[in-house]
């Protein structure tokens, strides 16, 4: 498993991820749209070859900082999530190319 490369986990009715998720190294492409996460683990982080993380449509609060340190990370999907208090580092990740 630790050679997924995709996860699509959409539409399943999730309110939370494991922390080991971050153990996904070669994970490149992450999709949660349409669950019932209000958060995501700081873990997520650890995901350095990520590109894509999908979190349309989920409920929320926040988001940990770690996800400004992905270095491939090139789409940040938050679509139809309610607004919360953005953090400041969206704009230093728009800033290198990623799509918000």
């Amino acid at each position: 498993m630790l050679g997924l490369v995709e996860l699509h986990a959409d539409h399943n009715q999730l309110t939370s991820l494991p922390d080991w998720i971050g153990e996904l190294r070669a994970l490149r492409e992450l999709h949660l749209r349409g669950n019932r996460l209000a958060t995501v683990p700081e873990s997520l982080g650890r995901l350095r070859t990520l590109r894509q993380l999908d979190l349309r449509a989920n409920p929320l609060g926040h988001l940990p900082d770690s996800i400004a340190s992905l270095p491939r990370l090139d789409k940040l999907d938050l679509r139809w999530v309610p607004k919360f208090g953005w953090p400041e580092w969206f704009t230093e990740l728009e800033a290198r190319g990623c799509l918000v």
